[in-house]
């Protein structure tokens, strides 16, 4: 097993959406302090995030919305025009200090990731997975789309089989359009049925080359591993991807506030050790998740899942159980943590009955 490769960056300390926002809460600098207070972070393995430039922007996105974007964070405000026009400042896409920093550090950390990946490696970038921003316009807290330029730097290239595999509650509605028709890429998403964007229905499949897995409300740890092994997997081998990029969002953990899943966070660890091996290049995002301790003890359990460590047998060194007391939930969502937040990594298992409705997805799915 190769060395992974971690990208961060301080922004996400310092940056915020606004304290009415799910994300005033901290994320990506929570699973970072985590990752560094249990001890799993090797000397040379962290790289600091660029950030994408306009022009690396401008692979995806349409210069007048990235100036757009620019624009807002200079004056912080926007013209009535552009909030139309880019869905900027309305709709969940507030203007806050760091509203092109923040996202464009996201993009430039998942450019540096493919340059890292090379002809063979793994790359974390928990702050990556903006899976709905949109060539011309934000869209569900998403300014800009990093896994889209990931994969546009893929096939740049010149890999022809890319595999995006989307476990986020939420459909990964803007990377399947965005590829829409493109045999090169294959693009899966395991999705809350009727949770926003509504899109994402089982008979989508974009042209050919998407599968979506909507599931319902108590999606358990014992169905997403029979998605995995019936449905997932079986595709993800006959494409026999060069590259693969999964996008891991924490928000379809039981204890998230965003969605009606109810996942553990070691059916999201299982999922990223089932991929680990499938491909050479292995970039995994972060995405949703909306309550900091469910976050952070995740996404630092995704890190040592790539490094070869179960964090479902790890004990909270004394800094970790530090750092866990220290993390407050200031939203309008938030409430007291429960006591395991504060003192244990790994979730207990959420494993329970196989529906015949995730049954008939997985049938469905298969199905050429």
């Amino acid at each position: 097993m190769n060395r992974p490769y971690l990208i961060g960056s301080e922004i996400y300390r310092i940056s915020s959406y606004g304290g009415r926002h799910p994300l005033a809460i901290p994320r990506v600098s929570a699973a970072l302090d985590l990752i560094r207070a249990m001890g799993w972070l090797e000397e040379g393995r962290y790289i600091d995030s660029p950030t994408a430039t306009p022009a690396q922007l401008a692979r995806f996105h349409v210069p007048d919305y990235i100036a757009a974007v620019q624009r807002a964070e200079s004056l912080q405000r926007v013209p009535e025009e552009d909030r139309d026009r880019y869905n900027i400042g309305r709709n969940g896409n507030p203007i806050f200090p760091e509203i092109f920093r923040r996202p464009a550090t996201a993009c430039g950390g998942t450019l540096r990731a493919i340059e890292l990946l090379g002809d063979e490696g793994t790359v974390y970038s928990p702050a990556g997975g903006t899976h709905h921003g949109r060539p011309d316009r934000a869209s569900g807290f998403c300014y800009f789309n990093d896994p889209v330029l990931g994969i546009l730097a893929l096939l740049d290239q010149g890999l022809e089989r890319v595999f995006y595999l989307d476990i986020d509650a939420h459909h990964g509605d803007g990377v399947q359009d965005a590829f829409a028709h493109d045999d090169r890429v294959f693009t899966i998403s395991i999705h809350e049925q009727g949770r926003w964007p509504y899109s994402g229905e089982l008979e989508d499949r974009a042209g050919g080359r998407a599968r979506n897995l909507p599931v319902p409300a108590g999606f358990n740890d014992s169905e997403l591993r029979f998605l995995l092994e019936e449905a997932v997997l079986p595709l993800l081998e006959d494409f026999e991807p060069q590259a693969i990029l999964l996008q891991g969002g924490a928000d379809g953990l039981a204890d998230d506030p965003m969605s009606g899943l109810a996942l553990s966070n070691r059916a999201l660890w299982d999922t990223v050790a089932a991929v680990r091996d499938k491909a050479p290049r292995l970039l995994v995002l972060g995405g949703g998740g909306y309550n900091p301790w469910a976050v952070a003890r995740c996404w630092a359990g995704v890190w040592a899942t790539l490094n070869g460590i179960d964090p479902a047998a790890a004990a909270p060194t004394p800094a970790a159980l530090q750092m866990l007391q220290g993390l407050q939930w200031r939203h309008s969502r938030g409430r007291e943590p429960d006591a395991r937040w504060l003192t244990t990594i790994a979730d207990p298992p959420h494993p329970g009955p196989i529906r015949d409705e995730i049954r008939a997805i997985a049938q469905a799915t298969r199905q050429p």
